[in-house]
């Protein structure tokens, strides 16, 4: 392999790399504050890149509908939950919360979509109605069993997936969609061409995993977030709010999936079923740094980014059994790494 090929792979590698970046430090994120692996992050991706498309090409986007349903739901489990406690007062409030402010984005778009917008505003009208999201899913689905264990949160997040891309499928319908750039540029560095649109993906999966990790290991709102998933009952003690913080984590998702989908959209196109592959190979990344941080989950799906350039160069049919398999390596070390000698669990007996 000459070192021009090599070059020409990598520079591919970095720019599948920065796709799965962003959709890494999401994973973690929410894993992090809730203890979930949240495996439709990968569906608010594609919603993100389709929402996009559709408002550009004129058309009022499934999202709206997926939007107004789920907040309905919301308030109804907020509701019950409320009128169980006792607490009926408090139901204008949980009115406003998760019925009235998610459902603005969804009837402004609805009132708009069809005429000539600039594209900045059709970029904040898919992020209004992408935030949403995450927090009405937790609301439904994890808020209420937030104590489970991790395995019956995974079971949970693996149903809401097929959930969220059947109804994209409805949404959407089969076919693939490409929506417009957000900067239309070439540079030339070196022998190689980079566009804009790559060096921008770059540029905001650095910043994204320099700002979480800041916020989570130097202010002490991040650091309480992260308390609540160590020990729920010891958080709410120490007067951290659970439910708030697994809110406020899954909304932090939700702005990065929806950043993801307005990178990732342009460069290659997605349909409804894209999401979970790609979230699937930043799960990955997101393992191979330690599911535990930032900075090692970027890396971790550059590092699977490269990989799967170079094994595509060989042998395309390859490339997902390659990224896949790694993990076998890797969790296998992090056992033997983790795990207490022998002798030393004894002494502690």
């Amino acid at each position: 392999m000459s070192l021009d090929l090599a070059l020409l792979l990598a520079q591919d590698g970095i720019a599948n790399g920065a796709i799965y970046v962003l959709v890494a430090l999401g994973i973690v994120l929410v894993f992090l504050v809730t203890r979930i692996i949240f495996v439709p992050f990968g569906d608010l991706v594609a919603y993100g890149a389709l929402t996009l498309a559709a408002i550009q090409a004129g058309e009022r986007p499934g999202t709206i509908w997926l939007v107004l349903m789920l907040a309905a739901l919301a308030f109804l489990v907020e509701a019950v939950s409320l009128l169980g406690r006792g607490a009926a007062h408090r139901l204008p409030r949980a009115a406003l919360v998760w019925l009235a402010l998610p459902a603005l984005p969804a009837l402004v778009a609805w009132a708009l979509v069809g005429r000539a917008l600039p594209d900045a505003a059709q970029w904040a009208l898919t992020v209004a109605l992408i935030l949403p999201l995450g927090p009405l899913l937790y609301r439904i689905a994890f808020r209420p069993i937030a104590d489970a264990p991790v395995l019956v949160l995974l079971i949970v997040s693996v149903v809401l997936h097929f959930a969220i891309s059947g109804m994209a499928l409805v949404f959407f319908g089969p076919e693939g969609a490409r929506p417009r750039p957000l900067i239309n540029a070439m540079f030339e560095i070196g022998d190689m061409v980079v566009s804009a649109q790559t060096l921008l993906m770059l540029a905001c999966s650095a910043l994204a995993a320099a700002g979480l990790w800041l916020f989570f290991e130097r202010s002490l709102t991040g650091r309480a977030l992260r308390a609540t998933a160590v020990n729920r009952v010891g958080a709410r003690l120490m007067g951290i709010r659970p439910g708030v913080s697994g809110g406020t984590a899954f909304m932090l998702a939700s702005a990065l999936a929806v950043l993801s989908g307005l990178l990732i959209g342009p460069v290659t196109t997605l349909s409804y079923d894209s999401g979970f592959v790609i979230g699937l190979k930043s799960f990955v990344g997101a393992i191979i740094g330690g599911l535990v941080s930032y900075p090692g989950a970027a890396l971790g799906a550059l590092f699977v980014g490269l990989l799967e350039s170079f094994t595509a160069f060989y042998d395309s049919s390859f490339k997902e059994v390659v990224v896949f398999a790694i993990l076998v390596p890797v969790l296998v070390l992090r056992s033997l790494v983790t795990a207490k000698p022998a002798d030393d669990e004894e002494e502690e007996l």
